[in-house]
């Protein structure tokens, strides 16, 4: 330990060593805040001449220990809250993205309807458009789906004409209007021909 200064007396007043001993000898450690500064105040009305000897013997360590157990808690359960805070804006940040760019998709059906017509009267000059076209939405999760030669699902599809056939189950035989999947959810219901 390094000996403060000397003083226009030459050495430490006796009333800072005897503050300095006090607090030594209360075992209080250093690791409880409250207890520190409770402590740093009294030596320095001690060494300021307020107080003739720093009075250590009502400091009940027990309840110190319980306020920083309490405080300690209370900033565990700030410090959860935040973090709980953080990931639910962080969810409904991605979520409100989601739902914005699931709105572009929908905005963008008309015209991949229009293409598609086109390709129908066009398909060596429009087909390459179309097909990079549907391979780009599909990175960022817009897909078309394929169900021509399917069983026929009424989850994913409308049966809007139906031709009469062996009588077994229902299967996809023309598709009218292609059906959207955005990011796995059906974005818009395919219109197809069945038959049984």
């Amino acid at each position: 330990m390094v000996d403060p200064p000397p003083d226009d007396k030459g050495s430490r007043s006796d009333k800072d060593a005897a503050a300095a001993d006090d607090a030594a000898a209360s075992g209080v450690g250093p690791d409880e805040p409250a207890a520190i500064d409770e402590l740093t105040d009294s030596i320095l009305r001690a060494a300021e001449g307020e107080a003739d000897q720093v009075d250590l013997s009502n400091v009940d360590v027990a309840a110190l220990l319980a306020e920083r157990d309490e405080y300690k808690d209370l900033a565990q359960r700030v410090q959860a809250d935040f973090d709980n805070y953080r990931k639910r804006s962080a969810a409904n940040s991605m979520a409100e993205s989601d739902r914005a760019s699931g709105r572009l998709a929908e905005a963008l059906l008309p015209v991949l309807d229009a293409a598609e017509a086109a390709f129908v009267r066009y398909p060596e000059e429009v087909g390459p458009l179309l097909n990079q076209m549907l391979a780009e939405l599909k990175k960022h999760g817009l897909e078309i789906m394929n169900l021509e030669s399917l069983p026929f699902d009424p989850e994913v599809a409308e049966a809007v004409a139906h031709e009469p056939g062996d009588g077994g189950e229902p299967v996809v035989t023309e598709v009218l209007r292609s059906g959207f999947l955005w990011k796995g959810r059906v974005l818009r219901p395919a219109m197809v021909k069945t038959k049984d």
